[in-house]
């Protein structure tokens, strides 16, 4: 099922076919990556690791979504959906990120909103997240009702070699 949703030009639509959309995903994560984005890599980023990453990435149980702006993506999140079998009823963000240049314009919320529907029609009724501590994505998440679990000191590496605490959320539906 794909969805969309029209908001200031920005449509949200759910990706089922990797191809088309490859060149600008891979620009858009090595940009993202090269800004401080703690989403998994570190800079320098190349071309060929981001295209690798999204052409491997669609699976039944991961669902794509992308924003897009004038036919140019600007953003994108995964929900990943547990196949544990204690797990059914529970999914997970993945990679949430937005255009340096179009961030704190409502597109990341667009995105977390259509996960959320989603994740509904999938009769899930948790969804989970980590996050640096002290990145914007905090303050997103909290204001769209997810709840502070944990904080994990030391969980992630940045380019410098610092290591950086993770908070943990959740939102019960």
């Amino acid at each position: 099922m794909e969805v969309f949703i029209l908001f200031n030009n920005v449509k949200i639509e759910e990706v089922k076919s990797i191809e088309k959309h490859l060149d600008q995903l891979s620009e858009l994560l090595v940009m993202v990556v090269e800004d401080g984005a703690s989403i998994g890599f570190l800079p320098p980023m190349k071309f060929s690791e981001a295209k690798k990453y999204w052409e491997t990435l669609l699976k039944p149980e991961v669902i794509l979504f992308i924003a897009k702006l004038d036919n140019e993506i600007v953003g994108s999140v995964q929900l990943h959906l547990c196949t544990k079998q204690n797990g059914s009823h529970r999914g997970e963000i993945g990679k949430l990120i937005t255009h340096p240049h179009f961030r704190r314009n409502g597109i990341g919320r667009l995105l977390m909103q259509a996960v959320e529907e989603r994740t509904k029609q999938e009769g899930r009724t948790l969804l989970v997240l980590d996050t640096r501590e002290g990145d914007p994505s905090n303050h997103l998440y909290t204001s769209i009702g997810f709840i502070k679990s944990g904080r994990i000191p030391n969980y992630a590496k940045s380019a410098d070699g610092k290591l950086h605490a993770t908070i943990l959320y959740h939102k019960s539906f």
